[in-house]
């Protein structure tokens, strides 16, 4: 019992000297700093917005293999299924023009606004739940806010 004791009181002082009593994470998982990185400070487009449409914990919305391929399709590309990243940049190969590009991020708004809608079901009808879908929502609407930027940054 004396040594559960200690290994408590351990865990608390690690704790509270690597996190200062604040939690390492947010409700979402994420870091607690929530800092605005530049499109243009990765290495190419593709990864930028990989990690600015794909990541749940930034885009509010998980998207799939299947959603990727449904996007895709949607936006007038076909393609068969792979790892997620792997599909991602294939997609990003089909959207080289500005056209393209409008059409997948046309057809990604549609599917974001779609998991909205089940997002705001579950809260209307479980408000408890709202804690959980709000601040999804929330990014969800905040990346969707990214769309036209994306296009003048890479096509204008």
């Amino acid at each position: 019992m004396d040594n559960i004791k200690n290994l408590r009181e351990e865990f608390a002082n690690i704790s509270q000297q690597n996190f200062n009593g604040k939690p390492a994470f947010g409700p979402d998982g994420q870091c607690a700093s929530d800092e605005e990185v530049d499109l243009k400070d990765y290495p190419s487009y593709t990864e930028a917005l990989y990690a600015k449409l794909i990541a749940p914990h930034v885009s509010g919305i998980y998207i799939s293999r299947w959603d990727i391929k449904d996007i895709a399709l949607v936006a007038g590309d076909s393609m068969a299924i792979h790892p997620r990243k792997r599909m991602f940049e294939l997609l990003m190969k089909y959207a080289t023009s500005k056209e393209n590009m409008q059409s997948v991020l046309d057809a990604l708004e549609a599917h974001m606004e779609n998991k909205i809608s089940i997002y705001d079901e579950f809260i209307r009808d479980y408000p408890n739940s709202a804690e959980v879908f709000q601040p999804k929502i929330d990014k969800a609407r905040k990346t969707m806010k990214l769309f036209p930027q994306i296009i003048n940054e890479y096509f204008e």
